[in-house]
């Protein structure tokens, strides 16, 4: 469910607030550490994955179904993690967006592509209703 225009102009506000009070602080919210720690989280279920795969052809070959279940479970999980870390990633949501320029409070006044998306269709839907009423 999105969020109404009141409750996003208070989450700006806070946002900038944090950047105003401790810029230092906000910095490291930001998400270069996100970043680095989602390759990594990625890089290991890619890992897993074909480990997985491995012990599944393994299983498979040698006829032992403990192993094969155990390469499938792994891959699975593997194959979780990544798409899970994927789509949580900090630079997912700013992927298309340009920037407002400003030094310090930039990223807080940016809305997410989400928001961005979901007013757009909420704009269409009205001129819609619009058109057909009038």
């Amino acid at each position: 469910m999105p969020l109404s225009e009141h409750e996003q102009r208070l989450l700006e506000q806070m946002e900038r607030a944090l950047y105003a009070e401790d810029p230092k602080f906000a910095t490291a919210l930001e998400g270069a550490g996100m970043r680095t720690h989602t390759r990594r989280r990625t890089g290991w279920a890619i890992a897993g994955f074909v480990v997985g795969v491995v012990l599944l052809m393994t299983g498979v070959m040698t006829q032992i179904i403990v192993v094969s279940v155990v390469g499938f479970l792994l891959m699975l999980a593997g194959a979780v993690m990544a798409v899970t870390g994927w789509r949580r990633s900090p630079g997912n949501d700013r992927a298309a967006g340009g920037g407002t320029g400003t030094a310090g409070g930039g990223r807080a006044q940016r809305r997410p592509r989400r928001a961005r998306m979901m007013s757009r269709i909420e704009d269409r839907w009205r001129r819609r209703r619009d058109e057909q009423q009038g």
